[in-house]
């Protein structure tokens, strides 16, 4: 199977914060979950809620010694056997400071 992905991926574990955006920008969803993969484009989420393709998420991630805030739009959804969530998100308006830090993370994982 090719990989098509523009960005490469790396296996991370970050806790992080989302909320779920309306198109008006207003909250009306939030809770906590982890990065299962990293990459300048998008993350892939685990949760233990569903969130509908399409929506906006802006999240708040921990990066090491860190904080980043990202806003994305899921993509993918996959509910697991254990009942957690897969999300899919990709990256918009992403700022040059936080995409400063995503690299600098993801090239120093890279190397381990």
């Amino acid at each position: 199977m090719e990989d098509n992905r523009k960005h490469k991926r790396i296996h991370s574990t970050n806790l992080l914060n989302y909320v779920c955006l309306d198109e008006e920008g207003d909250a009306f969803a939030q809770g906590m979950g982890r990065t299962l993969n990293v990459s300048e484009s998008g993350i892939l989420l685990e949760t233990h809620a569903p969130i509908d393709l399409q929506t906006v998420v802006s999240l708040t991630i921990g990066m090491e010694e860190q904080i980043i805030d990202i806003k994305g739009t899921a993509i993918y959804s996959k509910k697991n056997d254990d009942g957690s969530y897969e999300i899919g998100i990709e990256f918009i308006d992403i700022e040059t400071a936080e995409l400063t830090v995503l690299q600098r993370f993801i090239q120093a994982f890279g190397r381990k």
